[in-house]
């Protein structure tokens, strides 16, 4: 089984200077509290200003630490010697420390394997039998009489969670850390196990025992667990599931995603604007899709990551627009996906619809929405000025593989930085001039703003079709016909 781990020590470089660390991410953080077999090492650097090996033994006094009635005397020799077991025995590590760092191999583990050795070293010397438990562990301020504690609690908190894996991590108090690494290091075995990652072994030992069909991973677990060693105050991360699928966008009336109510930009109340959803349209793409889901996985709530999007009034037809569904919070984490595809085709009927659903991980959504891919699309308008057929068509298909210069549109400037933008019209298809309206099929670069290429956006797109046809367009509807991922 896998277990999280955890650097202790600041990064740095050899090149110059340490640079700024960014902000921390969610997932960043949490790695501050998980543990694993090598989870206590912390970067050590050198410097002027620290004292040397020698100043460093001299400080080690052997007077700064008592327990049991006992100085720790730091020139008895470490574990698994007998006058090593018998000082750390002397000193009152209690019995699972002492199985942790005694180095000896015992039939039992954890506190009976420690019994062991505590029987065995008074077996040899029965003057260690009149050093009994103190008041505190000097390792581990008897922290290992809380596990029982902790894995009931944990146990408790995530009933009612479908779950198969598990992240675990604990925070303790960083002196109790310090301080433990300094008596281990110098009087227990090669290689005995640090306060911390010995700590979580014990949790999870316990919650494996009580959950027999729940591993410890250390990367995409279901759960993420995190105790306060302090407190002993647990909390539960339930990690999103992730579904990917392509939409067919059928209305023109939708946004992708939630649109806030510009009144009161979507507060819980709402006002009368928007009847008290906080919705400036009362559907959306991401509600059409996610709600059934939401409610089938029991979850909190979703997040849409789509490959671009079209405008409302814009349909997207063909194969669709893939996609990737985040579910927050899900207590259900398996479901049917075929059953998930029918809830959602019969909620979002004649607006929106999906073929399939496969279960996908985080890193889908980075791809999908950095992935660029050309378009096919068809689109409608009308000119201020009857054409001639002949003429019109081939002015149009003489886009046909031209380089375009768009500036930001005026309806999107608000939102998108101002520049310049070069998109290649890949190819121009059926061109059908009916009066006063025409009709033509294109394939275009990702990026493309279309109805720009059509009516020039008062020329701020060059070359475009109302530039080549020397009249005002005005267009009537688009689609998206395919998108070619």
């Amino acid at each position: 089984m896998g277990y999280p781990c955890v650097f202790d020590g600041d990064s740095m470089t050899s090149d110059g200077p340490k640079e700024k660390e960014p902000e921390m991410g969610e997932e960043d953080e949490w790695q501050l509290f998980a543990s694993a077999g090598y989870a206590s090492a912390e970067a050590v650097v050198e410097s002027e200003d620290e004292p040397s090996e020698s100043e460093e033994e001299a400080w080690f006094d052997g007077d700064d630490i008592e327990a049991n009635g006992v100085s720790l005397d730091w020139d008895a020799p470490p574990c698994p010697t007998p006058l090593g077991i018998a000082h750390m025995i002397k000193l009152g590590v209690c019995d699972h420390c002492l199985h942790r760092v005694g180095g000896r191999r015992t039939k039992n583990s954890g506190a009976e394997g420690g019994k062991e050795i505590r029987e065995d070293a008074q077996a040899r010397n029965p003057d260690i039998a009149k050093f009994g438990a103190p008041e505190l562990c000097p390792l581990c301020e008897d922290l290992f009489d809380d596990v029982g504690n902790i894995v009931s609690r944990v146990a408790e908190s995530v009933s009612g969670v479908q779950h198969s894996t598990m992240q675990f991590g604990i925070h303790l108090p960083k002196d109790l850390i310090q301080e433990e690494d300094r008596i281990r290091s110098r009087h227990g075995a090669p290689g005995s196990r640090p306060l911390k990652s010995a700590f979580v072994d014990a949790i999870q030992a316990d919650l494996s025992n009580l959950l027999s069909d729940v591993s410890f991973v250390k990367e995409n677990p279901d759960l993420m667990i995190r105790v306060d060693g302090l407190t002993l105050r647990v909390d539960i991360d339930i990690r999103p599931v992730f579904l990917y699928s392509r939409y067919r966008k059928l209305s023109r009336e939708i946004p992708q995603t939630r649109w806030p109510c510009r009144a009161c930009r979507g507060r819980d109340e709402g006002c009368e604007s928007c009847q008290g959803t906080g919705l400036q349209y009362p559907d959306s793409i991401q509600d059409l899709i996610g709600e059934p889901i939401r409610e089938a996985l029991n979850a909190e709530d979703t997040s849409f990551h789509g490959m671009g999007r079209e405008d409302i009034d814009v349909r997207c037809l063909g194969s669709g627009r893939p996609f990737v569904l985040e579910i927050k919070n899900p207590l259900v984490r398996e479901y049917d996906l075929e059953e998930l595809v029918s809830m959602v085709n019969a909620n979002a009927s004649e607006k929106v619809e999906i073929d399939s659903l496969e279960w996908t991980h985080k890193k889908r959504v980075a791809k999908v929405k950095q992935h660029r891919s050309e378009k096919s699309y068809t689109i409608r308008f009308k000119t201020s000025e009857t054409q001639d057929e002949v003429k019109a068509i081939a002015s149009i298909e003489a886009l046909s593989g031209t380089v375009l210069e768009q500036e930001t549109p005026k309806r999107v400037s608000h939102r998108r930085a101002a520049k310049t933008r070069k998109r290649k019209v890949v190819s121009v298809g059926k061109v059908a001039v009916e009066g006063d309206e025409i009709e033509i099929t294109l394939r275009c670069e990702a990026g493309t703003y279309i109805k720009e290429l059509v009516h020039s956006d008062e020329g701020r797109t060059v070359p475009s079709v109302s530039g080549v046809l020397d009249c005002e367009c005005e267009v009537l509807w688009l689609d998206v016909e395919e998108i070619h991922d």
